[in-house]
């Protein structure tokens, strides 16, 4: 298994003073994920969760909703001219009489640690193969206040960023503010799969009384993994994008950016929060 960090030696320029000592950096490694044994997607991720990360993906992907639609998941196991197993490889293989969808096996789909899947997915793909009913799911009703104390909760369990600064953090919070989960990768959209995926294994999904908190921006991507795990509340810390807008009003998902202290902007989904203000207007120029 690879190694969630490592060591490089760096140059240390300090008020003019020159140093040279080691720096802890975050691994980056490719994953390459293949379904009943064809080729399907290859992501850069953080070592660690493989499994799970990939069973996300698949969730995301609308291939499989259940962890009996499993039969395994296992390393295609590689080495080195070393001979050291570089485990880059997970295979996930069906269990019979689930279906294989139209998902282009034949190609290699190649996701960068930044931005994942950029455009392949869309509205009318997120809406044939979503598997759990978002406006279907008991009601939720979050103040603000909980809201708030999410971040500092996600930012305190990263155990990997206190080491390097240099990744992203996806949390699973309870209704109650509650860390569920935690996973951290240099692909936010890793650490969702992996959340998702983990949830999946545990029989826990849908996630319909769960609010993910992701670190950084909420990207159409995004919005689409949360929307097929059956999240009702996605919050991010920086801005959304105007397709995850889009996609969490057409879907029922609840979408708050710049969760920041005691700040927020709710873009979608306002009836799941607790709002006593407001400026007398509408909000919209």
């Amino acid at each position: 298994m690879g190694r969630l960090t490592e060591r490089r030696r760096t140059i240390r320029v300090r008020d003019g003073v020159v140093s040279s000592r080691p720096d802890t950096l975050v691994a980056e490694e490719p994953l390459e994920i293949r379904l009943n044994g064809k080729a399907l997607a290859i992501t850069m991720r953080t070592p660690g969760d493989d499994f799970a990360l990939a069973a996300g993906f698949l969730v995301s992907e609308g291939v499989i909703a259940a962890a009996d639609d499993i039969r395994t998941i296992a390393y295609c196991a590689g080495a080195t001219a070393e001979g050291v197993n570089t485990y880059n490889v997970v295979n996930v293989t069906l269990a019979p009489g689930v279906a294989v969808p139209d998902i282009g096996l034949e190609r290699h789909v190649y996701t960068t640690s930044s931005c994942g899947l950029c455009g392949k997915a869309s509205l009318d793909a997120v809406r044939t193969t979503a598997r759990f009913a978002i406006a279907d799911a008991p009601p939720l009703r979050i103040a603000p206040s909980l809201l708030s104390a999410l971040p500092d909760r996600l930012r305190a369990a990263q155990r990997v960023f206190e080491r390097t600064g240099g990744l992203h953090a996806a949390g699973l919070f309870s209704e109650e503010g509650e860390l569920l989960d935690v996973q951290e990768d240099v692909g936010r959209h890793n650490a969702v799969d992996k959340l998702v995926g983990r949830a999946l294994r545990g029989g826990g999904l849908p996630l319909s009384r769960a609010i993910l908190l992701v670190s950084g921006r909420a990207s159409f991507e995004l919005a689409q993994k949360a929307v097929m795990a059956g999240v009702p509340v996605l919050a991010a810390v920086s801005a959304p994008s105007s397709l995850a807008v889009d996609l969490a009003a057409e879907s029922g998902l609840t979408l708050i950016g710049f969760l920041r202290g005691t700040q927020m902007n709710v873009y979608a989904g306002e009836e799941r929060v607790v709002l006593d203000g407001g400026d007398g207007g509408d909000g919209w120029a």
